[in-house]
């Protein structure tokens, strides 16, 4: 007769039994120690420690009702919770079913920022199926030799006193001191000198590490307004202008929402937040600093126009703006304002849904805000239609760590690429997801100096300007197989974009 039924482990039973062997072998080897050897003590002194510990689970504490209905054996089942996502990133999970990065795609970053071979063998993991956006080649890609070398120079189209260009398509994306630790920041901030492009500050406030390593910034300019605010929310002036006198600081950005929580302004735990950190950014230590949703400026559309042209005024430089794209409507709105107040920023950062942060509420981490791919696609096409297009540059966010996806951001109407993870992924970060609690085993994304000395910032400062380099060499080589001889021929048409892929059914279906 065929066994139909399968091992089953009774845990009740055998929770009952480890509850009764355990002092029962505490005291068998008691007794060993005394009659037999002494060094049964050591069994004994072990099997104790678990004794009382179980008696505190089945009888003292009452927070965990695991505990207390199994105790110790209970306690197995926490362990192997709090390993679970190692167990399965090292051990479990194939080279493509990772998220937020799959093994495939950190591994392309670190081969880029250790400088090895990036080549591939047997064929792309890929599925090619009806969901997969590509990139159309030509039958006659061109040599290198034909390319136009492409500078992206922001304040142009309006004439600012002091245009910034960037040589390279490439930003570091917001990462403040207090996200980051200060041997991360410095590592980045070297990097991007080494590199030549450009870092985001991101919006903690004054940027002294940013500064000491003397690369070209982006000052953030968050919705709590750190570094630059007065006792109101509202902008300070005179700190606005004392800032940007450092020669260091080239553009400013004004951040409206963040793909990762849009409708919801920055957080800081409060386990970060240092005496330093308190003191850049004006805040109390012990508390978790949450940042207003919205510029106390900004009320609506007009009065947000209003601010960007006031920040341009005051610094003097090039400015752009950040966003996750919501409603179509609001946004088209928005450029008409623009048009009838005849004030645009110098770009726009359209920051994906699927973006990144220290911390943020799952459900807006999940649910809240466009993906990047049709939030870049809305936005061109509503500024081509509203004929604004000319008036401002596109900086794409959102997973762009490798040349692939950074192609089609192109493709979709993006100047400029920038990259948080990217960059965090070269500098060695593990995806360990702890970036939010001061435990980062990198180094990168906490206070503790035990763990930020594992950080040397100019070995991890040359992979940054590797990884850079070795991407801007894969879109070269993109770039000539389409046959376009720069990033501005890019066009919707170098795409091929199944009917069943979430961009077509956006760009057909969106409102």
């Amino acid at each position: 007769m065929a066994v139909t039924g399968k091992l089953v482990v009774n845990l009740h039973n055998l929770a009952r039994f480890t509850n009764i062997a355990v002092p029962l072998l505490a005291g068998l080897f008691f007794v060993s120690g005394l009659r037999i050897s002494f060094y049964f003590h050591f069994l004994s002194v072990g099997f104790l420690f678990l004794t009382i510990l179980n008696a505190f689970y089945l009888y003292g504490q009452r927070g965990h009702s695991l505990l207390r209905n199994f105790g110790i054996l209970g306690q197995g089942r926490y362990i192997l919770e709090s390993v679970g996502p190692e167990l399965r990133q090292y051990l479990y999970s194939n080279d493509t079913e990772e998220r937020p990065f799959n093994r495939n795609e950190r591994a392309e970053v670190y081969r880029k920022a250790q400088n090895t071979n990036s080549a591939s063998s047997f064929g792309s993991q890929k599925n090619f199926d009806s969901t997969e956006v590509k990139v159309r080649h030509s039958m006659f890609p061109i040599h290198k030799s034909e390319l136009k070398h492409t500078h992206i120079t922001f304040g142009e189209e309006r004439g600012c006193a002091n245009p910034y260009t960037l040589e390279r398509p490439f930003i570091i994306s917001g990462m403040s001191y207090g996200a980051l630790g200060e041997s991360a920041v410095r590592v980045f901030a070297r990097g991007a000198k080494q590199a030549r492009i450009l870092m985001n500050t991101g919006e903690g406030g004054y940027p002294k590490y940013h500064l000491e390593e003397g690369c070209d910034l982006i000052f953030q300019i968050g919705t709590a307004k750190f570094g630059v605010r007065q006792s109101d929310g509202q902008l300070d002036d005179q700190k606005l202008r004392d800032l940007v006198a450092n020669e260091t600081v080239k553009m400013i950005e004004i951040k409206f929402s963040q793909g990762a929580k849009p409708g919801k302004g920055g957080l800081l735990p409060k386990e970060k937040i240092t005496e330093e950190i308190s003191e850049l950014r004006g805040v109390p230590i012990g508390e978790d600093v949450v940042s207003p949703t919205s510029h106390a400026e900004c009320t609506d559309i007009e009065s947000a126009v209003r601010f960007i042209a006031h920040v341009q005024e005051v610094s003097q430089l090039p400015v752009g703006i950040k966003m996750c794209v919501g409603l179509s409507t609001e946004f088209r709105e928005f450029v008409t304002e623009m048009k009838r107040q005849n004030v645009f920023p110098d770009w726009i950062t359209v920051d994906g849904a699927e973006g990144g942060s220290g911390a943020a509420p799952k459900a807006f981490m999940d649910r809240v805000g466009i993906p990047l791919f049709p939030g870049l696609k809305r936005v061109n096409n509503i500024l081509t239609e509203l004929e604004a297009r000319d008036r401002l540059k596109i900086v794409a966010s959102g997973k762009l760590v490798g040349p692939g996806r950074q192609m089609i951001a192109f493709c979709l109407g993006a100047d400029v690429i920038a990259s948080a993870r990217g960059f965090m992924l070269a500098a060695g970060c593990i995806q360990a997801m702890q970036c939010g609690n001061n435990t980062c085993p990198i180094g990168i994304t906490t206070h503790d100096p035990n763990l930020q000395r594992g950080l040397d910032i100019t070995l991890k400062a040359n992979r940054v300007e590797n990884y850079v380099n070795n991407l801007e060499h894969d879109l070269v080589e993109l770039l000539c197989a389409t046959g376009c001889r720069s990033i501005q021929e890019l066009s919707f048409d170098h795409l091929y974009v199944p009917k069943d892929s979430t961009l077509h059914t956006y760009i057909i279906n969106s409102k």
